[in-house]
């Protein structure tokens, strides 16, 4: 009976599942491990430990920073007493070492501070101005986003005992005045871009700023926080900043930014890090972000590493340990989704009746229209989403105050622009809540509503007047100044993702001075256009009775009104209930206090534990510090509450900085609520995941099918914008979807795609056109598409969002399969001790200003089990499916054996001699169909062979006695013990371009693979694998460069020699002369007298000097005359 299952068996078992078995072995060698490592520093000697535990991310801990030149001046105390931990001493020492360099366009090269929220950036940046200061520069410029935090400022410099370095406010000084002798010059960006027409005479800051500097200023320029620059896109800002530096080329620039490094395009700011430009691999900075955004995730993370190793660039992040965090899923009641549903509709009739009294009235340029009207439209429904989880957060929140614990809620916009119309409407009285969702609503149609007036003014060529004072709101860019400026735009409609960060950029208010005031005219098309507005607006009130009130005002009334809450908002006024239980408005600002001050003292009031519920907005929660700290008297615990996720994770950690800093009693717990609308779980799992890497703990189970592969839930990506594009094909029936809808739409698969093209166009994503029929609108991005899909029903966008979903995940599968897909940075053989350097040739590469070097190492891993090992392993195990397996059918003489061991679920994780652990789990079925469970006496002979026989030879030659493809000459390395790998290391960006041409060109990928091993001998390393067949090519390469640099070095040390050569020539020269002509004039005074005596008698002017015009006569004075 046996044998017969066993030729069975063998029948069934082809030579494709053989390879497959096979293939399964091999994808053994690349993995992911835990992304972050704890951070000390490894050069620096000197201060005490930081209060708390700090992490870098894994591929930078692998390559240690320069030595250490520096000397510095800060005081012993200031170090002993801690004042300065080590890690900020530490980037202190290195930024002051980097501003020592000269780059190649003679600039004074400039330093990165990439730290985190909470690892101390403030008292790092006032360390380096003392230090500074100590060493005689004693002025300082510090740019920052808003100018509440020029008291953090004072408040570092006090710290650090610098107290006596001044700060003055730029806003407090007139234009014109330079004044103020000497200290810190605190400014807001916008203020580089202000002007004054002020007593005729025209003034700008940037102009103060630089006559304050004087040219030759070589003291500190602090950008801080520089990819937060509100505006930061308008190109005017993005000119100023670099004018600055290009004006003050001796400045010591330092960039302090969380994101610097991971978003390449925030970079465009800093020109002084010498990675772009003369001498460099990249020209201008175009090409530089060409460069990195082509090759995706891991080169972002290589050029961090080029930038740490030379010296420019530091980044550690607060360790979120202690960090718990959950999410809270709320449903949707019926009634919501009610209204949800009728909003939805209602603007989709409105986006009808918009088009057609533009078409009524011929409007030509209509692109400011719809800028206004879906920046309005994505507003309505942020609030109406955030509305939904007003009652449950403050359900939670009691809980926890009950708990003895207090609370922070972040919320990303105010609504505060509404309650102002409202109120401006009722002459300054107001005695209801009001609807945020409604006031958009109700703005947009009565200030944009197409119009007689729009019309004239918007004709082409008519320049709007910009308005002449106060703050610039952000207002939709539309046109580009074509002048030689960098234009850096991520969406060039109002749709963009930071759209409305708080009331005080809030486009409802943009523009109401010249927009659309009505004309008396009487002609029937005014009259048809003004009727159609009219019944819009009766539709929005009947529908206002039924949305949610403000946010804001509801919590800050549910929690007991102002006295019991901290607000910390950019907005002036607020809606409260008074005892009496009437409603009324009232101005946030204190007795002698102004608006900036207030959310200083409201945090004081929370911190003092007079308050135990703050709530922070994004646009002011910039630089607070809300956490435990051992220093104030409220202790308690913080639950940090998010209403509204922000679309990035590096955007909510941020957002997490505010409550989790260093020095705190107890870390903070979050709560994420999201509801059932379109991709807001699929966010929260995204923050989720970064949190858990960084080391935070999740509430219950960890996730049964963890994935540690963050870049899964990023749809901001190439795969976003095709899976789109293929939905938005599909939809419109343009191309035949492999990817099928999603299961169980309620009026069945085929009214799928009739509903969603009708959705689509409800929410402006596709547009009908009268040449091409139904279109996709132009420049429809990821977020766009995630933006305007909330405009559709709940169970409409739901299914949408699902699909899109279903075709991102579809091609990134796809691309695994055909090995296009870039993994970002992995691990070679992880968990694999036996890992060997074998040897290593360095080669030179071209630098900005000095050279640097890329190592190619060739890494040999043995990644086999040995018999000890595996069965001191086998004695741990119990379960009865656990132990050693040996293969029904025979591989060469022996049977395949392998150790089994319970993982997951019912699934088991294998070794075999081989190769170690396998990485694929295998089921106890499949198992069982091709193996028999064994003794370990059974299995000892099997393993003992396989594992002798492998070392150097490949799994064919073991099961057949030999290989085809050795045979023919190639390499075989199927199930072989010992792999060897190529790997080059260094400073990898000056070599990228040449290493991934030769690879493209050999393997038609252009995907460089990255990778991180940890050898025998502790040595971290990381770098780009070079494929086996390239190696010989990237060779060549590297010499020939190596060659270049060598020469260029010679020539260099060539030319030196010669200029110093030519130099003491030209001293020894000048020092003769003076001798002979001190000779001269010492011995012969006569001679002096007789020649100063026959000028006189030759009465006229002498041309030239006498010792130039007489020297050979003085010669012949000297010498005596010839024999």
């Amino acid at each position: 009976m046996k044998s017969l299952w066993c030729s069975q068996l063998q029948r069934t078992q082809t030579p494709p599942e053989e390879e497959e078995d096979a293939e399964e072995e091999e994808t053994e060698e690349l993995g992911h491990v835990d992304t972050y490592a704890e951070y000390r520093p490894s050069k620096s000697t000197i201060g005490i430990s930081h209060p708390d535990i700090v992490v870098e991310t894994n591929t930078l801990s692998s390559v240690p920073p320069p030595d250490i030149t520096y000397t510095l001046s800060i005081p012993e105390p200031t170090i002993d007493r801690g004042l300065l931990s080590a890690l900020q001493l530490e980037a202190i020492i290195y930024a002051c070492q980097q501003h020592e360099v000269i780059l190649q366009n003679n600039q004074r090269a400039g330093f990165l501070i990439g730290d985190g929220a909470g690892v101390g950036k403030g008292r790092t940046v006032a360390g380096i101005i003392l230090e500074n200061y100590l060493k005689g520069r004693k002025k300082s410029l510090w740019f920052s986003i808003s100018n509440d935090l020029k008291f953090d400022a004072e408040r570092d410099l006090k710290d650090i005992d610098a107290p006596n370095i001044p700060v003055h406010a730029l806003n407090k000084i007139k234009y014109g005045d330079t004044a103020t002798s000497e200290g810190v010059l605190f400014a807001t960006y916008s203020a580089l871009i202000g002007e004054s027409q002020a007593g005729g005479q025209h003034r700008t800051r940037i102009k103060q700023i630089l006559d304050w500097c004087r040219p030759d200023f070589d003291g500190v320029i602090i950008f801080d926080e520089c990819h937060k620059a509100k505006n930061a896109t308008s190109t005017k800002m993005g000119k100023a900043v670099l004018d600055l530096q290009n004006k003050l080329p001796r400045a010591r620039v330092v960039y302090a930014s969380a994101t610097g490094a991971s978003e390449p395009k925030n970079m465009i700011y800093m020109s002084r890090l010498g990675i772009w430009g003369e001498g460099t691999p990249f020209r201008a900075f175009e090409d530089f972000l060409h460069a990195i955004e082509k090759r995706g995730v891991g080169a972002m993370e290589i050029v961090a590493m080029d930038m740490k190793v030379s010296g420019m660039y530091i980044a550690r992040q607060l360790s979120f340990s202690g960090v718990s965090f959950r999410v809270e899923e709320i449903g949707l009641d019926s009634d919501f989704k009610l209204v949800y549903n009728k909003a939805a509709k209602l603007w989709a009739e409105a986006l009808q009746v918009f088009m057609r009294a533009a078409d009524e009235l011929g409007l030509v340029s209509r692109k400011s229209l719809w800028g206004q009207f879906w920046s309005s439209h994505q507003r309505f429904f942020k609030y109406l989403c955030i509305a939904a989880k007003v009652r449950c957060l403050v359900e939670l929140a009691k809980k926890e105050l009950l708990a003895g614990k207090c609370i922070v809620i972040g919320l990303q916009s105010t609504g505060e622009s509404r309650t102002r119309e409202v109120l401006d409407e009722n002459d300054g009285h107001l005695d209801r809540f009001v609807s945020a969702a409604e006031g958009v609503f109700q703005s947009l149609v009565t200030k944009h509503f197409p119009s007689e007036k729009q019309r004239r003014e918007k004709a082409p060529g008519n320049k709007r007047k910009r308005k002449p004072r106060g703050r610039q709101p952000k207002v939709p860019k539309h046109s580009v100044d074509s002048g030689g400026v960098i234009n850096i735009s991520d969406d060039s409609s109002s749709d963009s993702d930071g759209m409305d960060t708080d009331s005080n950029s809030s486009p409802d208010s943009l523009l109401d001075n010249d927009d659309v005031i009505f004309v008396n005219h009487t002609s029937c098309q005014t009259a048809r256009v003004e009727e159609m507005k009219q019944s819009l607006l009766s539709k929005i009130a009947v529908l206002g009775k039924e949305l949610p009130l403000n946010t804001l005002d509801e919590l800050i009334d549910k929690f007991g009104g102002p006295d019991k809450v901290s607000e910390m908002t950019g907005r002036k006024g607020r809606v409260v209930r008074r005892p009496d239980g009437s409603v009324r408005y009232e101005s946030r600002a204190e007795q002698g206090l102004t608006i900036d001050h207030i959310n200083i003292k409201e945090k004081d009031r929370f911190m003092g534990a007079e308050k135990f519920v703050a709530i922070i907005s994004e646009a002011a929660s910039s630089g607070i510090s809300l956490q435990a700290d051992k220093r104030v008297k409220n202790q308690r615990r913080r639950v940090h509450m998010t209403l509204e996720l922000p679309w990035s994770a590096d955007r909510a950690i941020q957002q997490f900085g505010r409550t989790h800093r260093s020095n705190q009693v107890t870390a903070p717990e979050y709560i994420f609520l999201i509801s059932e609308l379109a991709g807001e779980r699929r966010f929260a799992s995204i923050v989720a995941k970064r949190l858990e890497s960084l080391g935070a703990l999740t509430h219950g189970d960890r996730r049964a099918t963890e994935s540690r592969d963050l870049s899964k839930y990023n749809f901001e990506n190439k795969y976003g914008t095709k899976a789109l594009d293929k939905i938005t094909k599909a939809i419109l029936g343009h191309i035949e979807n492999k990817v099928p809808p999603p299961k169980g739409y309620p009026v069945g698969e085929a009214m799928f795609f009739r509903d969603m093209k009708i959705g689509m166009m409800d929410v402006g994503i596709f547009c009908r056109e009268s040449r091409f029929g139904i279109n996709t609108e132009k420049d429809c991005s990821i977020t766009k598409f995630l933006n305007r899909i909330l405009g559709l029903e709940v169970h409409k966008q739901n299914f949408l969002f699902q699909y899109f979903t279903d075709n991102f995940d579809y091609l990134i599968e796809k691309d695994k399969k055909e090995g296009k897909y870039d993994m970002g940075i992995l691990d070679l053989a992880p968990g694999n001790d036996e890992i060997y350097e074998e040897k290593q040739e360095i080669f030179l590469t071209v630098g900005n200003p000095q050279d640097g070097q890329v190592v190619l190492y060739k890494i040999s891993v043995d990644r086999g089990m040995p018999w000890d090992e595996a069965f001191n392993r086998s004695l741990k195990l119990s379960g009865s499916d656990e132990g050693f397996y040996l293969s029904l059918k025979l591989r060469g003489n022996h049977p395949c054996v392998l150790l089994a061991e319970q993982g997951r679920g019912k699934n088991l994780i294998v070794y075999k001699p081989n190769i170690g652990k396998q990485t694929h789990p295998e089921s106890l079925d499949n198992l069982q169909l091709r193996y028999r469970k064994v003794t370990p006496e059974e299995a000892r002979d099997s393993w003992e062979n396989q594992f002798t026989f492998s070392f150097k030879k490949c799994s064919h030659a073991n099961w057949n006695g030999k290989c085809k493809k050795i045979e023919e000459g190639q390499e075989c390395l199927q199930g072989m013990r010992l792999r060897q790998y190529h790997m080059l290391c260094g400073a990898l960006l000056r070599v990228w371009k040449r290493v991934s041409d030769v690879v493209s060109d050999l393997t038609s990928s252009s995907i460089l693979q990255i990778v991180r091993l940890k050898t025998k001998h502790h040595n971290k390393q990381v770098g780009i694998k070079i494929p086996e067949n390239c190696v010989a090519r990237v060779r060549e390469e590297l010499l020939q460069m190596d060659e270049e640099v060598k020469r260029r070095r010679k020539e260099r040390e060539q030319q030196a020699v010669e200029q110093r050569l030519a130099a003491e020539r030209a001293h020894k020269m000048e020092h003769d002369n003076k001798h002979l002509l001190a000779n001269l004039f010492n011995q012969k005074p006569m001679l002096n007298q007789s020649l100063a005596q026959s000028q006189k008698q030759k009465k006229q002017p002498c041309p030239h000097p006498p010792h130039l015009l007489d020297f050979p006569l003085l010669l012949l004075a000297l010498h005596g005359r010839p024999s």
